[in-house]
């Protein structure tokens, strides 16, 4: 049977980002304990143990708040009339009307693999691109494969240059570097014939404008770049088709978040579709 630390590692070995949630107390009544361990996917599935289905619910829809910002969260899950309990910075506080009485904390900490970039060239460029990349925590990526890079070096200065770049966009690389100076990429790129939204992705003359003139300066404006484009303009890795966010509605019952799905408690009236955290709010809202 694979362990839930197994599972993490198969995860992280695959890039695949999701969140490892530990709880780290618990008051009874409850049926989770402290060390009990879960991990959440992007989809919104979960693996292993955190608690009953109200506290999971609560701790799946927190979870998936944390992998969009990437931001490690403590989540208070407490039971109706439960004292009051302020809001702190990292921390969350959630109410669950139909919990069993007793109170849990959920550390989530988000796993999100570390961005790929791969570098085109054999120039001292290139190496000091896949030097400073690699010391930033990028996956420098060695194999002549763009699937799933965040962003693309091309510093062949002139060799193989339309054909990297043209791989690049076909993968759907949000950010390929040219280091060429701005008239040689520019005729470059008019040459290539690409459309406005591929012109758009290729950045060219590659950098940041801080007047580098050594190998490793340029590398560094490069770099800033790149990481400017993930940090402030959300600069996302490339794939076929993102996983889409799970629905979240709210349970007419006891007003928790719940994220929708097949094993979701569900029902139609009058054309309009209702979901619950449970089949207990699911027969209290059937029956009244």
């Amino acid at each position: 049977m694979t362990t839930i630390a197994e599972r993490a590692r198969e995860l992280t070995d695959n890039r695949e980002p999701f969140v490892h949630a530990t709880v780290v107390r618990a008051q009874d009544p409850t049926s989770a304990r402290p060390g009990d361990a879960a991990v959440i996917r992007s989809d919104g599935s979960i693996e292993g143990f955190v608690g009953g289905v109200c506290a999971e619910s609560s701790v799946r829809a927190a979870a998936l708040d944390t992998m969009r910002d990437g931001t490690a969260l403590l989540l208070r899950v407490l039971p109706d009339g439960a004292p009051p309990f302020p809001e702190a910075p990292g921390a969350r506080v959630v109410v669950n009307p139909c919990h069993s009485g007793g109170a849990i904390e959920v550390f989530l900490r988000p796993m999100l693999p570390a961005p790929a970039l791969r570098v085109v060239g054999s120039t001292p460029i290139s190496a000091a691109v896949a030097t400073l990349a690699a010391f930033l925590d990028f996956d420098v990526v060695a194999a002549d494969d763009d699937t799933g890079c965040t962003a693309v070096v091309v510093a062949g200065l002139g060799k193989g240059e339309p054909e990297a770049i043209r791989t690049a966009l076909d993968a759907g690389v949000g950010f390929i570097a040219l280091v060429a100076s701005d008239r040689r990429g520019a005729a470059l790129l008019h040459e290539m014939g690409l459309t406005d939204a591929e012109r758009a992705r290729v950045h060219s003359p590659a950098g940041l404008d801080i007047g580098a003139r050594t190998p490793a300066e340029i590398a560094l404006s490069i770099m800033g770049e790149v990481v400017r484009a993930i940090r402030v303009d959300g600069l996302a890795p490339a794939s076929g088709t993102p996983a889409a966010r799970p629905q979240q509605a709210v349970d007419p019952v006891c007003g928790m978040t719940v994220l929708v799905g097949p094993s979701t408690p569900h029902t139609r009236v009058d054309g309009q579709d209702f979901w619950f955290c449970c089949a207990g709010c699911l027969a209290s809202y059937t029956a009244a």
